[in-house]
């Protein structure tokens, strides 16, 4: 399997190509193209700034906004992984090359977009705590070196799902609906409109198993190193980080088994 990972550097033109496309399409249609990249999280953060204002929701602007921006970039990978093989049936039929270029060219294009809504709410931060609300105290520091890290281990997993996904869709074409449920599910189980205290007062057993899910302990590492919020003083989120690099794993000898049958499923 690592041999064939190595191979895809031979393609790194490919790559960098699809990449191009896949920002092309995104914005192809739209006046402002490529700008809506830093325009749309600067909206979103708009729109809950006044959501979070009005409903009086328990939890503070800056940890809302790194959430959302979290689960954001793996929804949109997960959602689109979904069609990433099957909907290329002529090219997938017709050429060679390695197919796992498909969901990597996905998944770089939005973690391109990740990367320019990062910088959107770090200005977005250094605003709120300077002008719209001077008291909030920005504990910014030396975990800023880890973010490189953190973002690594989250595009492995969401790169480990986009492979099982795009390979299952292939087979099964009910996977795009089953897909939105899990995503709707996954939504509620990860601390995107709450903080993670709420459920450690459920008990120990019961926030162990919480952090199974692997975007419970990335969510939280993004808030601890933006806002400075305490990590959960446990071995079992350091261990539901390490389920990332297993998913990729897992996910990547999974596509890499399935390719070659994915021109006869077609």
């Amino acid at each position: 399997m690592f041999k064939r990972l190595l191979m895809i550097f031979q393609w790194k033109d490919l790559i960098r190509n699809m990449v191009l496309r896949n920002l092309k399409i995104r914005y192809q249609s739209s006046a402002l193209g490529f700008l809506w990249t830093m325009l749309n999280p600067l909206l979103m953060m708009g729109v809950y700034f006044i959501f979070i204002s009005l409903l009086r929701i328990p939890i503070n602007l800056p940890e809302l906004l790194v959430g959302i921006l979290a689960w954001n970039f793996f929804v949109m990978c997960v959602s689109d992984s979904v069609n990433v093989i099957s909907g290329y049936p002529s090219l997938i039929k017709r050429t060679y090359f390695p197919k796992l270029t498909f969901p990597l060219s996905m998944v770089l294009a939005n973690l391109i977009n990740f990367l320019l809504s990062l910088l959107v709410l770090a200005a977005f931060l250094a605003l709120y705590a300077g002008i719209i609300k001077p008291d909030y105290a920005l504990r910014l520091g030396y975990p800023l070196l880890l973010l490189p890290l953190l973002i690594i281990i989250q595009t492995m997993l969401i790169f480990g799902l986009s492979n099982i996904f795009s390979a299952l869709n292939v087979y099964f074409k009910d996977i795009q609906h089953i897909v939105q449920i899990l995503l709707l599910a996954w939504f509620f189980l990860t601390p995107v409109m709450y903080t993670i205290d709420r459920v450690q007062i459920r008990g120990e057993t019961v926030f162990h198993l919480y952090l199974l899910n692997p975007m419970t302990s990335v969510v939280v590492f993004y808030r601890y190193i933006f806002l400075g919020k305490p990590i959960p003083s446990t071995l079992f989120f350091y261990l539901s980080l390490l389920i990332s690099p297993l998913i990729f794993l897992a996910g990547t000898f999974f596509f890499l088994k399935k390719e070659p049958f994915f021109a006869d499923e077609l």
